[in-house]
């Protein structure tokens, strides 16, 4: 299966969000990943659907709208009107998951739910013939800049052998302290989207580490 890099805009220069995709671009990267934050589902307040429209509009890249969100049904709509590609909410934050992933498909949009680091990979599994991307975090969602949970591994080993088991197709979606030192590791466990913001936006080049990430995972 390709493998897709997915930059996380939320560490990149807002004073210049087009130049800093852009460079990104120019370094091959696949996807746009954007992480909402609410204040309340994690500790922390970041941006919606004004602003993911507006990088909707600077790219042609896939754009991947990570919702870590209290109640995102009531936001679903608001984020395929910005132009999102895929749209993914947490399974800790939705009551009835099924209705939700099917509500974002009929959209026409790709839809995605997320596991936290204390979620076990099976309380998915009713789930999985019906989405299009499942993302694991790998560190507690909030905050960037954290280090890679080990345990994450694991989890990804198991939604791989269970896509294959069940020859299903969805995507796996890695999330959280990935670097150019553990994203072979990550890659190997069976990871397709590799979400890594810091490794490439606080970095001296960011178009030379998208360019070093990708060649990583090629």
């Amino acid at each position: 299966m390709k493998k897709y890099l997915a930059p996380s805009i939320l560490n990149a220069d807002f004073s210049n969000i087009a130049q800093q995709i852009r460079y990104v671009e120019l370094g091959g990267a696949d996807w746009i990943h954007c992480d909402i934050m609410d204040g309340n589902f994690v500790p922390n307040l970041t941006f919606g659907p004004y602003v993911v429209n507006a990088i909707k509009k600077s790219t042609k890249l896939i754009v991947d709208s990570h919702l870590m969100i209290n109640n995102p049904d009531s936001l679903i709509e608001n984020f395929v009107e910005a132009g999102s590609d895929f749209i993914t909410v947490h399974q800790e934050a939705v009551i009835h998951l099924d209705r939700t992933l099917n509500r974002i498909k009929e959209f026409g949009v790709k839809a995605g739910v997320s596991i936290n680091p204390s979620t076990p990979v099976n309380l998915l599994f009713e789930v999985l013939e019906i989405v299009d991307l499942v993302l694991v975090m790998s560190v507690n969602p909030g905050f960037g800049g954290q280090k890679f949970l080990l345990n994450s591994l694991k989890k990804i080993h198991q939604l791989d052998s269970f896509r294959k088991e069940n020859n299903l197709n969805y995507l796996i979606q890695v999330d959280g302290g990935i670097n150019k030192e553990n994203i072979k590791s990550v890659s190997d466990a069976g990871c397709d989207v590799f979400v890594v913001g810091q490794s490439i936006f606080k970095s001296d080049n960011i178009t030379a580490s998208t360019i070093e990430l990708k060649n990583l995972i090629s």
